[in-house]
């Protein structure tokens, strides 16, 4: 059996060049988070010793209008930007008075003019809320939108020592207790 070298050249060139690119790969630097155009972000507290603690991407306004357009009304919203927010809590806890047991969950939310629902689901490791699944759902409860004092530039989240979650951007305040 003869090879012919002008078909063998190429096939090998090509499988240096694959195994290459494979290896190129592997070596890859991690992506740095902090370079995003919105950045990754922690809100944690300790209220009455149980650790609160929320891992969320803070999207900017850039002077588009936010709640009922980039952000629709009566949608599922991932609360933040890039991979879903996620809420953990290190012992059971209660979220306005409804039990929520200890662990980690995405927090998303159903933004409207005058009232959020904020869910605590049990899928935490998701991109945005593409995947999002209401049979996942640990706790549902709605809370009243009200008016920030001063406009939001970028979307924050905090948590205080009484256990207060308040989620701002825009004009917009939606706040929840933890106890």
């Amino acid at each position: 059996m003869r090879f012919h070298s002008s078909l063998f050249a190429p096939a090998l060139g090509a499988l240096l060049l694959g195994a290459a690119a494979a290896q190129a790969q592997d070596t890859k630097a991690p992506e740095d988070k902090t370079k995003r155009p919105s950045p990754p972000a922690t809100a944690s507290a300790v209220v009455d010793g149980t650790t609160v603690a929320i891992d969320y991407s803070r999207p900017s306004v850039k002077g588009r209008k936010v709640f009922g357009e980039l952000v629709p009304y009566g949608q599922v919203w991932r609360t933040g930007a890039n991979e879903a927010t996620t809420f953990t809590v290190s012992k059971a806890v209660k979220i306005n008075g409804k039990p929520l047991a200890a662990g980690t969950y995405g927090l998303f939310t159903i933004p409207t003019a005058t009232a959020w629902t904020v869910i605590f689901n049990k899928v935490p490791n998701q991109w945005g809320a593409f995947k999002y699944s209401a049979a996942q759902d640990a706790l549902r409860l709605s809370v009243p939108a009200k008016k920030t004092a001063a406009p939001v530039e970028q979307f924050e989240i905090t948590v205080d020592k009484t256990g207060t979650v308040a989620l701002k951007w825009e004009n917009t305040e939606a706040d929840f207790t933890v106890k």
